[in-house]
């Protein structure tokens, strides 16, 4: 297991303290360390986005005594407790350059309630190095019908076309963790059709039969290596037309876990992105979702 710390960014709100839980969790798993951060936010303008160190103990930040509180006598490990000062949005990717995972709540203190996943939270899943787990509110509603089974399932979403293997290894290795079946959604385009004039509709020239075989051929064989690896560990392949976020957001429903990837940089474009199924996913889904950044290119 690796030595980095699994951290848990808290800022005293409800969302906040329901990550800490999951943190706690995902460190006892993992053998892990825990750490627990609370940004303190000063105003934006004027100030330079680097982390400035709290007090070298963190103590008397009210929000950081809080969780002390909240985890004293549980039983679990103790908890590194650190206070940084900055925008906590340019602060809290900065965090994940030493962690094996960064856990925070939806939506903080501060933010507007119409939102369902705050600023810092989609900057942190955008720019962070490790994989970042975002816990929604409990009570999200989503549509579809449910699990098939019962039992610890995570998904993960399959791009049949662009897979990456970073957020695969990322769903077998949390599925080992768990004791959990992973669910993996291969989505693809249908119906397909083309344009011949301006009005008229070409019907699709495939069958969508082949095509659905073909991109549950294509899932397969990516996920041989991850199945040799953790033989423990049941995978699922659901290859299924339209909407991959959709799809997604319906499996999330009594999940452990969504995972998702996250866009590698390009080069006409070289900031960091998730792309909109990535958005979607963080937006809507009723389960923790884990934004996992691309596995670094080979030289």
């Amino acid at each position: 297991m690796s030595t980095e710390p699994v951290i848990a960014a808290v800022d005293g709100s409800d969302d906040s303290l329901g990550a800490l839980d999951w943190a706690v969790d995902a460190a006892r798993r993992r053998a892990a360390p825990l750490r627990v951060v609370h940004v303190r936010q000063y105003a934006a303008w004027g100030q330079a986005d680097v982390l400035v160190a709290g007090p070298p103990d963190a103590q008397g930040d009210p929000v950081l005594d809080e969780v002390r509180a909240r985890l004293a006598g549980t039983g679990e490990p103790a908890a590194e407790y650190v206070a940084l000062e900055g925008v906590p949005g340019a602060v809290l990717p900065e965090l994940g350059t030493d962690a094996q995972l960064l856990v925070l709540g939806s939506r903080g203190r501060g933010g507007f309630a119409s939102l369902l996943l705050g600023s810092n939270g989609l900057a942190a899943a955008r720019d962070a190095d490790c994989p970042v787990v975002v816990v929604p509110r409990p009570g999200r509603e989503v549509h579809g019908d449910g699990p098939t089974e019962p039992g610890p399932r995570v998904v993960v979403g399959l791009h049949a076309d662009s897979p990456d293997d970073a957020t695969l290894a990322f769903a077998f290795a949390e599925a080992a963790l768990r004791a959990a079946r992973v669910q993996v959604i291969a989505a693809y385009p249908w119906p397909v059709q083309t344009w011949s004039a301006p009005g008229q509709l070409i019907p699709p020239a495939v069958d969508q039969e082949a095509v659905e075989s073909e991109t549950r051929a294509l899932a397969e064989g990516f996920l041989a290596p991850h199945r040799k690896r953790h033989p423990e560990v049941r995978a699922d392949t659901e290859a299924v037309p339209g909407d991959a976020a959709g799809h997604l957001v319906a499996a999330s429903q009594d999940a452990d876990l969504v995972v998702v990837g996250r866009h590698r940089r390009r080069l006409l474009a070289p900031a960091r992105m998730m792309g909109s199924v990535t958005q979607a996913v963080l937006l809507h889904a009723a389960s923790p979702i884990a934004v996992v950044p691309p596995a670094p290119l080979e030289q």
